[in-house]
Order: C-alpha cells, then sequence, then structure tokens
C-alpha cells in the first residue's frame, strides 16, 4: 500500500450498556480489546498511518495505545455528535495523508479482516472510487442501513436507514458494515458540508457518502466474504457472544492445524497464541496473550498460561504461568504458580 494511505479508527464510544467503567473499544474479546483487534487487522493489511478518535475515559484508550504502539496518533472528540463528527477531528491528520487513501474503521468491530480491508481497497484503486463501502449479507438486516444498488450498473447508488427504508429497501439484506475507504482529499472536500439537520442533532459520515454521489464522483460497496464483518457488541450479552464466535472458530484453526483437542470443554485460546506440531491441550486449559507453545507439548487439564513462552515436549498438570519461559522437557510439578 502506498504509504500515504492511513486508517481513522473511531473509538470514542461511551458504551453504557456496557456497564462497565471502561470504554466500549476496550472491552475484550478473547481476553484482547476490540480496539486492539481492529488495529491489528489495519496493520496487517498494510496500513502504516494510524489515527484513533478517542473520547470517552480517553486517558485509557490513550494508556493502551502507548503500550500497544506509541507512534499512533490521537485525536480527542470532546462530545460525541456521530460517526462525521469523529472524522472531523481527524481533519488534520486527514490533510497531512493528502493524495493518498483512508480507511475508516470502527474500533468495537472486532471481526473485519485484513483480506477484506484489501479486498475492498483493490475495488476502490481499480475503479477509481471516491468512496468505497464495505457491506456484508445479512439474513437478517434489521436496524442497519441497507445498501441500495443502481439496477443498470449495480453500483452503489445510495445507503439508505432502516428509518427511512421503504418496504421494498427494507428486503434488501446487503448493510453498510461501517466501514469505508475514501479518497482523502474527496472526503476532506465535503466533510464541512456534514449537516446535523436531524432528530438526533448529530454528524453521520453516511451523509458523506451521499454527498459524494450527488456529485457523481464514482461510488460502490465491496460485500465481505463473511456476515461477522459487521459484529460489534453494545452489552455485556452482545460481548459474550463475540467471544463465542471468535473462541470456537481459533479452536477450529487449532485443531485443523492439527493440534489434538480432545475435549473444548474449559478449552480458551486466546487470537495471538502460537501452538506448535502435535501438541495436546486438555481440557480447562487457557492460553492468553502472546503465548507461544513449542512441538510434542500437554497442556492441562487446567492450565493457565499468559504471555509465556513454552519450549518442546513439555507438560504442565494443572499449572499457572504469566511471562514466563519454560524450557525444552523442563518439569514442573502440578499446582506450581510461576511468574516473571
Amino acid at each position: 500500500m502506498s504509504n500515504k494511505n492511513c486508517a481513522v479508527i473511531l473509538a470514542a464510544g461511551e458504551g453504557k450498556r456496557m456497564k462497565r467503567e471502561a470504554p466500549k473499544a476496550l472491552a475484550p474479546v478473547l481476553f484482547k480489546p476490540m480496539l486492539e483487534w481492529v488495529l491489528d487487522s489495519a496493520k496487517a493489511s498494510g496500513i502504516g498511518n494510524l489515527c484513533v478518535v478517542t473520547g470517552h475515559l480517553h486517558e485509557q484508550v490513550e494508556q493502551f495505545l502507548t503500550k500497544y504502539d506509541p507512534s499512533i496518533h490521537t485525536v480527542y472528540q470532546p462530545q460525541r455528535k456521530g460517526t462525521g463528527h469523529a472524522v472531523m477531528m481527524a481533519a488534520d491528520f486527514l490533510r497531512s495523508k493528502s493524495g493518498g487513501n483512508v480507511l475508516i474503521l470502527n474500533g468495537d468491530a472486532p471481526f473485519i479482516s485484513p483480506n477484506e480491508i484489501q479486498k475492498a481497497y483493490q475495488v476502490h484503486l481499480e475503479n477509481a472510487n471516491a468512496v468505497t463501502v464495505i457491506s456484508a449479507e445479512l439474513s437478517d438486516p434489521t436496524g442497519y442501513g441497507r445498501i441500495v444498488r443502481d439496477p443498470q450498473t449495480g453500483r452503489l447508488a445510495a445507503i439508505v436507514e432502516q428509518k427511512d427504508a421503504s418496504d421494498e429497501v427494507q428486503k434488501i439484506q446487503e448493510i453498510n458494515s461501517g466501514a469505508y475507504w475514501f479518497q482523502t482529499d474527496e472526503l476532506l472536500g465535503i466533510l464541512s458540508e456534514i449537516r446535523n439537520d436531524n432528530m438526533q442533532g448529530e454528524y453521520y459520515l453516511t451523509d458523506a457518502v451521499r454527498l459524494l454521489i450527488e456529485r457523481d464522483r464514482e461510488a460502490d460497496a465491496c460485500k465481505a466474504g463473511s456476515a461477522e464483518a459487521v459484529l460489534g457488541a453494545n452489552d455485556c450479552l452482545q460481548l459474550a457472544g463475540l467471544n463465542r464466535i471468535a473462541r470456537k472458530k481459533i479452536l477450529d484453526s487449532h485443531l485443523l492445524a492439527g493440534t489434538d483437542i480432545p475435549c473444548e470443554d474449559g478449552v480458551i485460546i486466546g487470537p495471538d497464541v502460537i501452538i506448535g506440531h502435535n501438541a495436546s491441550i486438555l481440557p480447562g486449559t487457557i492460553l492468553r496473550g502472546k503465548t507461544s507453545v513449542g512441538a510434542n507439548c500437554v497442556l492441562g487439564p487446567n492450565t493457565i498460561l499468559t504471555d509465556c513462552t513454552v519450549g518442546e515436549g513439555v507438560e504442565l498438570n494443572s499449572v499457572q504461568c504469566n511471562g514466563c519461559t519454560i524450557k525444552s522437557g523442563q518439569t514442573v510439578a502440578p499446582y506450581t504458580i510461576i511468574t516473571k
């Protein structure tokens, strides 16, 4: 990707329904903040210039970002006045990336993948689009903005919100994910024209899409391969649903890679865990953080590892380790607790 390309990630939400003393974007999915999932995907897609829009309890988000990557730019949204307003807060950052393209992502939608970001970017480039919406198809699209396509060209004609949709439009199952590629200069050219003359008094980024279409700029929608790309969480019940989806996907990937998991009861493996060849994971085992496990290990039952490096041929039964290294062939007695 061009070094002029950048990403703006919206992470200002309060998440009142979470009922937690933390910003919504820092709520964890498999022990990893949703915002970190999004940042990892943006980086893995090849985007090096990142800006995070913070808001509610912004000090917590900024503290997390300092540990994650201190080079990430942050801007503060003092009042939550909509997605368009959040992007307005990043206008100076965008001006510094003039001539490129900007990816807008929601910091609480953890399952957007690098492949989906890159696929939409290719569509964006090949068609010289001013804007490319990342869309998804849902069996039940209720509540989402619908992607309306031109019947002749198949290209994006409008995004129609549920409350404004006719009965016919409500039958459309393709929806707006809230993720977009914009030509940076095109977005900057219409940001100041977005108005908040609506019931909520907010500035919506979908109005930027509408304004570009009204000016006959090229616009399209690129459908994600999975409906999971749009999923977020507004309360702990929905967050638990994201955890279930992520847990199954990760366990399935390790099983397909040859890891022996004879019984999945109580087994939780984080998204950044690496497991070597011919390893066996027994019930009640939890692997978190940047844990790396060597070949021919037997972990469990009831073993918890956080940010650990485990050599080859190690057996850990009812052991808890945090931030430590266990050498190949090392013996650790059951019920041992090791911390760095």
